[in-house]
């Protein structure tokens, strides 16, 4: 699993890291991923997570969906305990809408929201604008689009040939230069791929090329 590998890679952590990780849904099969918002089920995953991840608290944890089936006071009351307990730092919340979060800050703070957002996909956006509002970190989910925003011929694309970027440079940037609350979480399969996405923080986007850039996105 993904949290073993880290612990494996980055253990014994060095001081200032920040780890995150989800908990909340169960996998009844292969490929095949099912809502679970049972505090029993939350506590005993934020257990697991811990052990594998080789630490006594872990320093972001978010709740993969609230569970339509599972009273959200039920789920966020757990998730409440374990930070109590010293489990949990702090708590997240994934793919919410904005009186979702604010019935969830009523039961705990709340620090970060994780949505599906993009160049081509603002969803999300009045979330955005409400954790810009309230100073909460926003983690986009799919910041890529999952290689929308790629293709040479796609009018990002064009751009970014323009400004001698590529494609998911100018999407990482234009999230970037989007909002301060932002943080991508782009996915990165190879060690090319990490040194493109982090090369995306030094492509400066102003006004004009945001403005741009939307045109393209909305033409596109």
């Amino acid at each position: 699993m993904s949290e073993e590998i880290i612990a494996e890679a980055l253990h014994p952590y060095p001081a200032g890291l920040v780890i995150a990780t989800k908990g909340g849904y169960a996998r009844p099969g292969p490929n095949q991923w099912v809502e679970d918002g049972r505090p029993e089920h939350l506590r005993a995953a934020c257990e697991a997570s811990l052990r594998r991840l080789r630490v006594d608290q872990v320093d972001l944890y978010q709740l993969h969906r609230i569970d339509p089936r599972v009273p959200a006071e039920d789920q966020l009351g757990a998730l409440r305990h374990l930070r109590a307990h010293g489990k949990i730092k702090h708590i997240g919340l994934s793919e919410v809408s904005v009186r979702q979060i604010q019935h969830a800050r009523t039961i705990v703070p709340i620090v970060s929201v994780q949505n599906r957002y993009s160049i081509t996909d603002r969803g999300s956006e009045d979330v955005l604008e409400y954790c810009e509002q309230e100073k909460l970190g926003f983690i986009p989910w799919f910041p890529l689009a999952a290689g929308r925003v790629s293709g040479s011929e796609s009018p990002i694309g064009r751009i970014a040939a323009r400004w001698k970027a590529t494609p998911s440079q100018v999407a990482l940037a234009w999230l970037l230069a989007r909002s301060p609350v932002i943080l991508p979480i782009p996915g990165t399969s190879r060690l090319e791929h990490l040194e493109e996405n982090v090369a995306a923080a030094e492509l400066k986007i102003d006004a004009n090329k945001m403005l741009e850039l939307d045109r393209m996105a909305r033409a596109g």
